[in-house]
């Protein structure tokens, strides 16, 4: 395979990557690469598509051009009359892509007579159109007045679907005469947001307090949210509550019923009475987990209240908080891994199809291109794709998920007049679950067959 890589500066200062590749019939014969923010208007300029493949625009008109995808048609459009790229639908990238960076849209252009494609890559970049948000307008905590200099206590952090320098960046607490906030590294990479005492408190003097945590992006302008905590200052309690580890771990398969118990965290305090009584809530949750799990306050069951898909997300992080009556507290890890199912079957998509093709092609001759695709993951998405035997016809794979029906040897209308050619497409997963295909090619006549006498020889009398 000859590859020619050409850099050049495109659309709205994105770069664009251009490759073209000499390749068997129906393979990709160029890729292009275009950078463009999101939250552009309908209508906006994607990219030149037809100068950065090399195409005239006849050709465009000629082979019938269009995109083909399986889920990016409602986002991008293609004008054949200027052989330009279009933003068909406003594109928000926090829904298309949530957290993913980088976030990109992939699809096809095809064209007809001869049948060829080429593949198109749409990086969505981010702007700063999302402010940091807190899941609750306050919180309340109850402290006791005998509470030491660095005691903590575990804040909701707060949320921001923007990414990078435009998602959150830092916390700052007000006012700051008792408490400083923190924010502590996790093992994921993740931070926890901490509530440190920096100054003793007196229930004397101050029986309530009220604290605003104001969340901070990075973008350009800054763009914020606040929280308020509300604090009860409590006579003294002499015990924390004590979860029985530190780390909880859990499975759970992806299919499991809403309503299923995931597990049961355990803590313990030494004090009697309401200071020893522990009530148990979510301190803090990934975004991927929020709305997926609640956990009870008096037994600390947790429970799936939504749908989870391995194809989304594999893990999940929960921190439960165990407070007692007192208003010390303690809080643990919960990792709940998602077990993976064969629970979708391969989609096929015909691509571009022949109805008719004479019977004088040479073997080799495309009808038909297919692209198969399984959601899920590992070997329950890997898929293989066979068609019926003892026809003149063969199925090869041109690049991964793509597939070209071709003719495989001479074809003749007058033995046969069309065939029904069935695709089924499976994959690997146990048990497997497969997708099928019929497709209808007749076959046209052409003048190869000589009249013939019955006999060789007649007797006039």
């Amino acid at each position: 395979m000859l590859v020619i890589g050409i850099s050049s500066e495109r659309t709205m200062g994105g770069q664009v990557l251009l490759f073209f590749s000499v390749l068997s019939l129906s393979s990709v014969l160029g890729q292009v690469s275009y950078s463009i923010p999101e939250e552009m208007s309908k209508g906006s300029l994607v990219g030149n598509m037809a100068k950065d493949f090399g195409l005239d625009v006849r050709r465009l008109k000629s082979g019938k051009a269009r995109i083909f995808s399986p889920d990016t048609d409602d986002y991008i459009e293609l004008n054949n009359d200027r052989g330009v790229l279009l933003i068909k639908n406003r594109i928000d990238r926090e829904a298309l892509c949530g957290q993913t960076t980088p976030c990109a849209l992939h699809f096809q252009i095809i064209l007809e007579n001869p049948m060829e494609f080429y593949s198109v890559t749409v990086e969505i970049t981010d702007i700063n159109d999302n402010p940091p948000s807190f899941e609750k307008n306050d919180v309340k905590f109850k402290i006791s007045e005998s509470a030491l200099r660095g005691a903590k206590f575990i804040l909701d952090r707060a949320v921001d679907p923007d990414v990078g320098l435009n998602g959150l960046q830092t916390y700052k607490l007000e006012p700051s005469e008792n408490f400083v906030v923190k924010l502590h590294d996790q093992a994921d990479e993740t931070k926890n947001v901490e509530m440190i005492l920096d100054k003793p408190l007196d229930r004397e003097k101050h029986e309530y307090l009220s604290l605003i945590l104001t969340a901070l992006d990075g973008g350009e302008p800054q763009m914020t949210g606040t929280m308020q905590i509300l604090i009860t200052v409590l006579d003294a309690n002499d015990n924390s509550p004590v979860f029985t580890q530190p780390i909880y771990k859990a499975s759970i398969r992806e299919n499991s019923a809403v309503g299923t118990t995931v597990m049961r965290v355990t803590a313990t305090d030494a004090d009697h009475g309401s200071n020893g009584r522990i009530t148990y809530s979510i301190s803090s949750i990934l975004d991927n987990a929020r709305g997926l799990f609640e956990v009870n306050g008096e037994s600390g069951e947790i429970r799936l209240i939504g749908n989870v898909d391995y194809e989304k997300a594999r893990t999940f992080q929960i921190n439960i908080r165990a407070s007692d009556d007192g208003g010390l507290v303690d809080s643990c890890k919960v990792k709940i891994d998602v077990i993976d199912m064969n629970d979708n079957k391969p989609d096929i998509h015909i691509m571009s199809k022949s109805n008719v093709i004479t019977e004088d092609a040479k073997p080799g001759t495309t009808v038909t291109m297919i692209h198969a695709k399984d959601a899920d993951s590992g070997e329950n998405g890997k898929v293989q794709c066979t068609m019926n035997e003892n026809i003149p016809f063969v199925m090869k794979s041109t690049t991964s998920d793509f597939y070209s029906l071709m003719t495989d040897s001479d074809l003749d209308r007058e033995r046969a007049s069309d065939y029904n050619i069935t695709v089924t497409c499976s994959d690997e997963g146990v048990p497997s679950l497969s997708s099928s295909v019929t497709l209808t090619l007749q076959i046209s006549d052409v003048n190869d067959n000589a009249p013939v006498f019955e006999r060789s020889s007649y007797e006039i009398l």
